[in-house]
């Protein structure tokens, strides 16, 4: 009896080292000759889902009452403490050939440019370089002085210029 249990340890040593020395060829699978390229020239593997951009936050529309229009945003910067624009009654291209014909006939006044299609004057004041912007509101046009960066004009020059405008458009 102890013959046969010393011929099965035999046997299950014998077998167990013979799985272990050749399992490892078994785990490995194929050999992929990628691996074997130096790193810089190896295949790069993106996963599916990240080889484009996600799209979700684009898919979300802003919560309510916090959108902001063209009309708002220009009737808030008509008050008239800031000086940087203020409302008329007439179309925008009316108003713009006015603004134009005040604006050649006021003395200091040098107009660059115009582009009726953006309804703006570049002009130069006093020193200061500016646009004055005519775009359409809801109860007419509006005449604005913005500085190069987009942003309503500050400064003696534009508020001296706008209330010119002011006065002869009304």
């Amino acid at each position: 009896m102890h013959a046969n249990k010393a011929i099965r340890f035999t046997a299950v040593v014998l077998a167990s080292s013979v799985l272990f020395t050749s399992g490892c060829g078994w785990l490995k699978g194929k050999k992929n000759a990628d691996y074997a390229l130096p790193a810089d020239q190896r295949p790069l593997d993106i996963p599916p889902d990240l080889d484009r951009p996600t799209a979700d936050a684009a898919l979300n529309a802003p919560a309510a009452g916090n959108s902001v229009t063209r009309s708002s945003v220009q009737q808030s910067m008509a008050s008239p403490e800031s000086g940087a624009g203020f409302t008329v009654s007439g179309t925008r291209d009316q108003i713009f050939e006015k603004v134009g014909t005040i604006l050649a006939a006021t003395p200091g006044v040098t107009i660059a440019s115009k582009a009726q299609l953006l309804g703006s004057y570049d002009v130069s004041y006093e020193g200061s370089n500016f646009l004055v912007r005519v775009s359409d509101v809801t109860n007419g046009a509006y005449v604005s002085a913005v500085d190069p960066r987009g942003v309503p004009a500050q400064g003696a020059a534009p508020v001296k210029l706008l209330n010119a405008l002011r006065a002869g458009l009304q």
